[in-house]
């Protein structure tokens, strides 16, 4: 029969040996606190999240579901001989539950800003400086919701419009 030798440790495998236990009980520590983190977060955190009302730079309430920003921030040339800029980031509320609403806004977003460049494009630096911003977004808001076939936009809002002469 086989005898089980025992070699004598050196000091090298003893460090080791630590070392290694050091990082197991890290490792174990952080998955811990991932899992705690994550349980935290799906139980507790997820009902404050959606009771806090978001708003805008303007103090406007941005209201209940999710905010589409998928439009992004464009820079819209103006009518001028010596154009000037738009600087706009269109955004409104949905409801992330509806999904075939959710896909269409997705597929439109090239249609959303190809109307913001059409319509802004059309005025002159002045023009739109003597525009009541409320008209330009009811404006947008009517041309956005024609083109959706499977919901409607109820309120568009502007995080940023800057008028670059």
């Amino acid at each position: 029969m086989g005898s089980i030798r025992k070699y004598p440790e050196d000091g090298k495998s003893r460090i080791i040996s630590k070392i290694y236990r050091c990082l197991v009980i890290c490792l174990f520590s952080l998955g811990l606190i991932f899992l705690g983190g994550t349980i935290y977060g799906v139980f507790f955190l997820s009902s404050t999240l959606e009771q806090t009302k978001t708003t805008n730079q303007y103090g406007q309430e941005l209201g209940q579901g999710q905010t589409f920003t998928g439009i992004g921030l464009l820079r819209v040339p103006t009518a001028d001989p010596q154009p000037g800029t738009v600087i706009i980031f269109t955004l409104f509320d949905y409801d992330p539950e509806d999904k075939a609403f959710s896909e269409e806004l997705t597929l439109r977003i090239r249609d959303f800003r190809e109307i913001l460049i059409g319509y802004l494009g059309s005025f002159s630096v002045y023009d739109l400086q003597n525009q009541k911003e409320d008209f330009l977004k009811s404006e947008i808001l009517r041309r956005f919701n024609e083109i959706l076939q499977l919901g409607k936009i109820k309120t568009l809002y502007f995080s940023e419009f800057i008028i670059v002469e």
